[in-house]
């Protein structure tokens, strides 16, 4: 087997040999890495305040797939109402296109949760207990001593606990804390399921977090590769000055640019990447390079942004333009899907009819009288029980009676209900199939709600009656 070529570039976390690389990035400290913190705390306080929060009822976010009812910010969906979802997913992709287009991959950095859990938990908690990148390199080759099993031991044991309790809140937003705490007071057999898919959540994340890492953003997440798409030379990204920084020298060499190739940027990069081979797909956006190469260029009294962030047309002296085609365009997009999705959010009725036909003979004709069944659903969205009254709407022909519509109907709070209904008409007065819809009214706010139109069948009228109840007798002539 030919020996690696030192002088291969490859991905920053992988070995020449093709074997993973355990990264110790050092810690690094500057006004972007103060601001990413804060902006991860902040998403980690709404990541566990979401559930604890009540709106109308219900917490913030809470996906209650056992009743089939979805609530957000108060809007409640139920299951026929989920189509908006597809203008809420969209929307939000557009808008990661946006933001993509306008600042490359900070989402990534930023604010995507997994950057957030690795970077601002698990690794907050690998420095806590084996110290600073140098100490854990060497705590690394140590053999295995007491002290070492004992840290190792620690470590991985509030990776366990941290794993536990993220699953356990995320857990809580489809089955809700109240109902989570009451789980956790009985044996895991009594609930199965949740039981295994939190034990599924926490060995996923405690495997990612500890293990796979920065291998997840390199190898499984798409959005990397998305990037050359979605970008241009006007797009905002973490860059290295080069004609600022090369060549590279020591501090007082002659000729020699402001990089003094201290490889700081290097140590500190979550990926293992070196920022001055250019924009990377191992690259998050992250900006710890930022603050750790400003920190040296203070030290030397030079001007800090040798690696900022900048647009590739800003690196080579330009001037960036942030309005630009793409932009516009992308800015129309997500116009258009916040429209369309405000819009279809307001058609969002709280209570909701639909009427099916039962299963069987679409009419059936008794002593002359044409008959359809059917059953009207009836679903209440609000958190209180509501009466309703049903009648039958549309241009209907005379003689037409609907029996199971006459009392009134009362439906709990977020509850359903199957209610038969029999509509008849005289076989003398069926000239042909026609429509007709029921209009359900609120009896408490007087608010009237009608189903879709359907269709009110019979036999055909050019057909004798007694042909078409013996259609052997009809066949025969």
């Amino acid at each position: 087997m030919p020996a690696p070529n030192p002088n291969l570039v490859s991905l920053g976390s992988i070995n020449q040999d093709g074997s993973k690389k355990t990264l110790h990035p050092a810690d690094v400290s500057g006004r972007l890495t103060r601001a990413r913190r804060l902006a991860a705390l902040v998403l980690l306080l709404i990541y566990v305040a979401l559930p604890w929060i009540p709106v109308n009822g219900f917490p913030a976010v809470f996906l209650d797939v056992l009743n089939r009812r979805f609530h957000f910010m108060g809007l409640t969906l139920a299951v026929q109402d989920l189509w908006v979802g597809f203008f809420l997913v969209t929307g939000l992709g557009f808008s990661l296109f946006y933001v993509t287009a306008l600042f490359g991959r900070v989402w990534c950095g930023w604010t995507c949760p997994y950057t957030v859990f690795l970077e601002h938990i698990y690794r907050r908690i690998e420095r806590l207990v084996d110290g600073d990148a140098t100490a854990r390199r060497k705590l690394d080759a140590a053999p295995w001593t007491a002290g070492k099993i004992a840290r190792r031991g620690l470590k991985h044991g509030l990776y366990v606990l941290a794993s536990l309790i993220i699953a356990h809140i995320f857990l809580s937003y489809f089955v809700s804390l109240e109902k989570l705490y009451e789980m956790m007071h009985h044996s895991p057999q009594a609930h199965v399921i949740a039981f295994g898919v939190m034990l599924f959540l926490t060995a996923g994340l405690y495997g990612s977090f500890s293990w796979f890492r920065e291998q997840f953003c390199v190898i499984m997440c798409p959005y990397g590769r998305m990037q050359s798409a979605l970008t241009d030379d006007h797009t905002i990204n973490v860059g290295y000055d080069k004609k600022r920084g090369e060549p590279r020298g020591k501090a007082g060499t002659t000729g020699a640019g402001d990089c003094v190739n201290c490889m700081r940027c290097v140590q500190v990069c979550p990926t293992g990447i070196d920022i001055r081979n250019g924009l990377q797909l191992e690259c998050i956006g992250c900006a710890a390079c930022v603050d750790a190469c400003d920190s040296i260029m203070t030290k030397l009294g030079r001007k800090p942004g040798l690696v900022r962030y900048d647009s590739f047309t800003g690196f080579g002296g330009g001037k960036t333009r942030l309005i630009r085609p793409r932009i516009i365009f992308y800015t129309g997009l997500l116009l258009l899907g916040l429209g369309v999705f405000g819009f279809a959010a307001s058609r969002i009725e709280p209570m909701r009819a639909n009427v099916l036909r039962m299963q069987g003979s679409p009419y059936y004709v008794t002593n002359n009288v044409v008959r359809n069944q059917f059953l009207v659903r009836l679903i209440n969205k609000r958190n209180e029980p509501r009466t309703f009254t049903l009648a039958l709407a549309g241009d209907l022909p005379g003689g037409l009676a609907a029996a199971g519509a006459d009392a009134p109907v009362t439906i709990a709070a977020q509850g359903e209900e199957l209610k038969p209904l029999m509509i008849t008409l005289p076989e003398a007065a069926f000239k042909a199939p026609f429509k007709l819809s029921i209009t359900v009214t609120d009896l408490k706010d007087g608010k009237t709600y009608r189903t879709k139109p359907f269709e009110f069948a019979g036999p055909d009228p050019s057909l004798k009656s007694n042909d078409y109840l013996n259609p052997s007798q009809y066949l025969q002539k």
